[in-house]
């Protein structure tokens, strides 16, 4: 049987992102709902390393301007060094959360981050994506 193909070629990293999504689900399909949001992030890093995908925590990114470090963040994951995959466990997605995942993709020059909320009704994400290196490099 030939394997699926996405039909979508204007994706950012499509298959490696649903595989990260796919994740997600099946974090959130095995613990339910209820947890401190470090124990999401753990199950998500153990989940990560039984499919085998290379991935980094809680990885120091600076904010510079005119080659001055003016400050520092977290991302909670670094996926291949190309998805940023920021956790959370809440029920809406607020403005705040999209613009730091959002800051955090300028900062560090990458294309595709994923915000990615545990809620009492299950999984919720969002992409978000770069502005600035999309035009760049469109």
């Amino acid at each position: 049987m030939a394997e699926a193909t996405l039909k979508r070629r204007d994706l950012i990293y499509p298959e490696l992102s649903y595989k990260i999504v796919g994740i997600l689900y099946e974090t959130f399909n095995s613990l339910g709902y209820g947890y401190k949001e470090t124990y999401y992030q753990r199950a998500i890093a153990a989940n990560l390393k039984s499919n085998k995908l290379f991935f980094k925590e809680q990885v120091l990114a600076m904010v510079k301007f005119k080659g001055n470090v003016i400050g520092k963040f977290y991302l909670d994951f670094l996926i291949k060094d190309k998805i940023i995959l920021e956790i959370k466990k809440i029920d809406r997605f607020s403005k705040q959360e999209i613009n730091q995942v959002s800051g955090y993709l300028k900062a560090t020059g990458l294309k595709l981050g994923i915000l990615a909320h545990f809620t009492r009704d299950g999984i919720k994400f969002k992409r978000v994506l770069n502005d600035d290196s999309y035009i760049r490099k469109n």
